[in-house]
């Protein structure tokens, strides 16, 4: 059920976390029109806390202190939570956007971010510190960043997913993902 007073806790607790941000794409656009070209620049930025959640804007202006700003806001406007098993994701995940293709995998400890161009960037904002990426068809910086976004949106934590299916966690991923999986949750 919808509960106004919920999403207003939620939107302040957003305000007051502290974010980082990181410029992943500024590219210079035109626009032709009668009396010649209008130049814009067009800013790409994540936003994240480190913990899960993290979101992409995009801001255009004509002037790039400008464009930065209104990427900022956008990026803090779109935030999504990101479940995360340890410091990596709990499974596969494959998303498309435009001609990309992003696929995201689970990987062991210490292995790092294995992903190139603003999927990089983007797992790194939201805290994944161990994943395997790969980039299928386009490297646009836009299309990318959507398409990772989109991924992780599709991510769904463990333990809902055993729920949902009626199953325990032992039945979904076995007895070895369970005690790794409780062996990180009193860790953290």
């Amino acid at each position: 059920m919808f509960d106004p007073n919920e999403e207003i806790i939620e939107e302040e607790i957003i305000a007051e976390e502290q974010y980082e941000e990181e410029t992943i794409d500024i590219s210079r656009v035109s626009k032709t029109v009668k009396g010649g070209k209008r130049l814009k620049f067009r800013v790409l930025i994540v936003a994240g806390n480190g913990n899960g959640l993290v979101g992409v804007g995009l801001g255009k202006s004509d002037q790039i202190p400008v464009a930065i700003q209104k990427a900022i806001n956008s990026a803090k406007r779109d935030l999504i939570k990101v479940p995360l098993k340890g410091k990596t994701i709990p499974y596969d995940v494959k998303d498309k956007c435009g001609s990309t293709i992003v696929y995201l995998t689970p990987a062991v400890s210490g292995t790092g971010i294995i992903a190139g161009g603003a999927a990089r960037k983007i797992l790194d904002k939201a805290g994944i510190k161990d994943v395997i990426g790969k980039i299928y068809g386009s490297s646009n910086a836009v299309n990318v960043a959507r398409a990772t976004i989109n991924a992780l949106k599709q991510l769904d934590d463990p333990v809902v997913i055993a729920k949902m299916r009626g199953v325990t966690l032992k039945q979904l991923f076995g007895i070895w993902w369970l005690e790794d999986y409780l062996w990180q949750s009193w860790r953290i």
